[in-house]
């Protein structure tokens, strides 16, 4: 394989790929493979996980600055329209999600190999990077705002949703890595 111009971690690969039995031929390895039906199944579970997570976030915000005093504004006042919309989006991706979801379980309990889907893990690993980009950075602002005196029961309340809503994605996404 040198000989061809194989590199010696190309060459490692390719031969891993393979399983060697004594009296037996080589046989191949099941291999990672890209689907397009599940670049679209796993592109809208991301996209639907991704609206509920927002959404979620957005009516948590509006309950929370209705619920608690902020900067000496009285708690209580402000527009429906952002949880009208929010809840909304709710009645429409939440449903989407768990369909989606349990198709997706389903055909994984049928068929182990499907998790070898590389479309499946690359939308996790984005998602759980993007999870916790949204951690670091919402801990970020916690300290930077702690650091500068203006934490507040609102604050700390937002902050604490955000941390939860990141932490749920991750934990939903946290075996797709290494399956």
């Amino acid at each position: 394989m040198a000989e061809a111009g194989w590199s010696e971690n190309e060459t490692r690969d390719a031969m891993a790929g393979w399983l060697y039995m004594p009296d037996l031929p080589p046989i191949p390895r099941p291999r990672p493979y890209v689907s397009a039906r599940e670049a679209l199944l796993y592109g809208l579970l991301f996209l639907s996980l991704g609206a509920i997570a927002w959404h979620v976030g957005s009516m948590g915000f509006d309950l929370i600055d209705r619920l608690l005093p902020r900067n000496g504004i009285t708690p209580g006042y402000g527009s429906d329209s952002g949880m009208r919309w929010s809840a909304a989006a709710l009645l429409t991706f939440g449903p989407l999600f768990y369909f989606l979801n349990a198709r997706a379980a389903k055909a994984t309990r049928g068929d182990p190999g499907l998790r070898r889907s590389l479309v499946r893990k690359w939308f996790a690993s984005v998602t759980l990077l993007i999870a916790a980009l949204v951690l670091l950075g919402d801990l970020v602002l916690a300290i930077y705002t702690m650091l500068d005196g203006s934490l507040s029961v609102n604050y700390l309340s937002k902050a604490l949703l955000v941390a939860a809503l990141g932490v749920l994605v991750s934990l939903y996404y946290r075996d797709e890595i290494d399956a």
